[in-house]
């Protein structure tokens, strides 16, 4: 698989997955998508296919088609999509032509507020608020980031299958929030919240350490032995995450 082709993954299924707690994080987000009722497909070309779908305040992103989509986004293959998400190409409709407005508006506002949170400088990381929601995002796209390179990349195919089986779990102290990775019969599969009976822990002792360890601002090793990061549990699930964790920028920076 092609390095385009597993960053258009990445795109859709790890970064605009964000958008759901977006929503449910940010009370300015909230209250702009409350009444909104629409339905958006991402189409791409010999690629991944995903949907974003607003109801009753709630945003749902899914991997797949879109039952029965407002907006149907076209691309003509994984690097035009990638393109799209640096703010580099516009994608083709296909369907949902009276709706154009909205996704140059109001769509496109959300959408400039997740990149607001996910690319943060050290003036932003100053505020409390965006310090906490900024780790949430970037917690969510580095498990769900896992599950695509874990299946798709060289390296992360070969971590994904030295692993053996076992879920870990990836907590903020004290009370998260938290992912968890499972790895199971050479695949792996992420997802928000704890999973039950975790082979591993990988736990972090507050906010600030959060971002500094997921944002690469901390030496691993350093933070590991002064205790604010805590690793327990089956080695080879470790080390098999810290590797896949370790392909994440060469896709996304």
């Amino acid at each position: 698989m092609s390095d385009q082709l597993i960053k258009a993954n990445l795109n859709l299924y790890a970064v605009l997955k964000n958008l759901e707690d977006l929503v449910g994080c940010d009370p300015d987000t909230a209250l702009r998508v409350k009444n909104w009722r629409v339905s958006i497909a991402f189409n791409v070309l010999r690629g991944p296919k995903a949907y974003v779908e607003f109801r009753g305040g709630v945003c749902t992103v899914g991997k797949g088609r879109s039952r029965s989509p407002s907006v149907v986004l076209f691309f003509t293959s994984p690097g035009h999509l990638n393109r799209m998400m640096d703010g580099k190409a516009n994608p083709v409709p296909l369907k949902g032509f009276t709706r154009l407005g909205f996704l140059r508006n109001d769509f496109t506002k959300i959408t400039e507020k997740l990149e607001y949170y996910l690319k943060p400088t050290d003036e932003l990381l100053k505020e409390p608020r965006y310090l906490e929601l900024n780790t949430r995002l970037t917690l969510n796209t580095a498990a769900f980031a896992v599950e695509e390179i874990g299946r798709h990349d060289p390296i992360g195919k070969l971590a994904t299958g030295r692993a053996g089986n076992g879920a870990v779990n990836i907590k903020i102290l004290p009370n998260g929030p938290a992912v968890h990775v499972i790895f199971l019969g050479g695949a792996v599969h992420a997802g928000r919240g704890e999973a039950e009976n975790p082979m591993a822990l990988l736990q972090m002792k507050d906010w600030q350490v959060a971002n500094d360890f997921l944002n690469n601002r901390t030496d691993p090793f350093t933070a590991i032995a002064s205790g604010d990061v805590i690793i327990k549990g089956q080695i080879p699930l470790l080390e098999s995450l810290s590797s896949i964790l370790d392909r994440i920028p060469h896709y996304l920076s």
